[in-house]
């Protein structure tokens, strides 16, 4: 029905960037947001970014000024711009789309498949 799938995780030294993207494919009538989630191991998932379709940004509060999430509404598209990484950035990173289909009334959260970020020397 609805597809997200994630490209651009690896491995990089601290102090490197990483640029996630994500695309939004399938039966979507429209896209209210996206954003990203992550979660290392042992922990909780948490939101780093999230973008709204009329623009509206918001940060996790250990990556602003590093992270810059961008939105392309024609192309259904988002991306993570990753600067100034640090290790505690290590986790896997989830695209996720309030996205409402073809069929639906409301929007419904649809995620990724995840891509791992690893930061290490």
């Amino acid at each position: 029905q609805v597809q997200l799938v994630e490209s651009g995780g690896g491995l990089v030294q601290p102090g490197g960037s990483l640029r996630l993207s994500c695309a939004a494919s399938g039966s979507i009538f429209s896209i209210n947001s996206m954003g990203w989630y992550r979660q290392a191991p042992g922990k909780q998932r948490e939101l780093v970014a999230s973008c709204t379709s009329s623009g509206s940004t918001n940060y996790l509060d250990s990556v602003k000024g590093r992270f810059t999430i961008s939105m392309d509404n024609a192309k259904n598209t988002t991306a993570l711009q990753m600067n100034n990484l640090k290790s505690e950035d290590t986790a896997v990173y989830y695209c996720s789309a309030a996205i409402r289909t073809r069929w639906t009334r409301s929007a419904s959260a649809f995620w990724g498949q995840g891509t791992q970020v690893t930061v290490s020397s």
